[in-house]
């Protein structure tokens, strides 16, 4: 499991989530099973927990544990199956939104710059459309849009010329065609900085993660009950931008609706104003730590 993937915030988030050692606990983003792992460790015997993973890979790090249950689905889905799993309301639900270090270190799923293989990065590898499909057959208008706004690329106009012209000689297979393709592109100073925010950019693309997101949070508060608990884990502005919008107002684009008394219609209240960011001694251990933001709320 260490190996698979080093769970991020692990205490502070789980410390945050598991109020009810009886209670039914989702995890929304199984990966290696960090989080699951110690959620299951402050369960009582008649504590349940399920969770979500789209990646097949995932399902080798599934505890055999009685009380455990592992859904191959998106997350987005999680309130259809809190409906089956827990009909009176789940105690809890957490979230890392980060890619799993199984993904990043394996070179034939394409989600690393550091590689060279397919370009691919599919979380669930019967999806239907890769990160090549997109090079090759994106307008340069909708590669700048994706590069722009998921990316927040300086040049993304630039970017998305070079990928049109380079495919235009051949097509864009690899993670090295596409080095090869954006080269021009590549700042002086912080090369690497800059090629991970075009991966970015690509592997939201290719996994709808936005609209993912956009769907999971009013599904995770529909599916918690009174008094249950939602802790976020993002590692980049638009994650967390949605996620504390969404606390907030209730919808992940931060307009709030208020009743004639003045009263939002957020179903989540706050439990953090501020995020919880990893200790230095956390960063230091695992670098991937540095940008995450973990947010706690409560369904009110």
């Amino acid at each position: 499991m260490s190996e698979y993937h080093n769970p991020v915030l692990l205490n502070a988030s789980v410390d945050a989530l598991v109020q009810n050692p009886d209670g039914v606990y989702a995890d929304a983003t199984f990966g290696g099973g960090g989080h699951s792992r110690e959620i299951l460790k402050r369960l009582s015997p008649k504590g349940r927990l399920i969770a979500f993973d789209r990646d097949a890979d995932a399902s080798g790090n599934a505890p055999e544990d009685p009380r455990f249950k592992l859904i191959h689905n998106n997350f987005r889905f999680i309130h259809n199956y809190a409906l089956i799993e827990a009909p009176d309301g789940l105690d809890g639900v957490l979230a890392d939104l980060g890619v799993s270090s199984h993904q990043f270190d394996t070179a034939e799923r394409g989600f690393s710059f550091r590689f060279d293989g397919p370009l691919d990065m599919r979380m669930n590898v019967q999806g239907a459309k890769t990160a090549s499909d997109i090079v090759n057959s994106y307008t340069q208008e909708e590669l700048e849009r994706i590069f722009k706004i998921y990316g927040e690329v300086d040049n993304a106009r630039k970017l998305a010329l070079l990928i049109v012209a380079a495919r235009s000689q051949a097509q864009i297979l690899s993670t090295g065609d596409l080095g090869n393709a954006i080269a021009g592109a590549l700042p002086s100073f912080a090369e690497h900085k800059y090629l991970a925010k075009v991966y970015q950019a690509l592997r939201i693309e290719v996994n709808d993660e936005m609209r993912s997101l956009e769907k999971f949070l009013p599904g995770a508060a529909k599916s918690l009950k009174r008094g249950g608990r939602l802790a976020v884990i993002t590692y980049h502005s638009l994650e967390d931008r949605m996620v504390k919008n969404f606390i907030r107002s209730g919808n992940t684009d931060g307009t709030e609706s208020k009743d004639v008394y003045g009263n939002t219609s957020a179903p989540l209240k706050a439990v953090n104003r501020k995020p919880i960011l990893p200790e230095e001694d956390e960063i230091e251990g695992n670098t991937r730590a540095r940008s995450a933001k973990l947010r706690i709320a409560e369904k009110i």
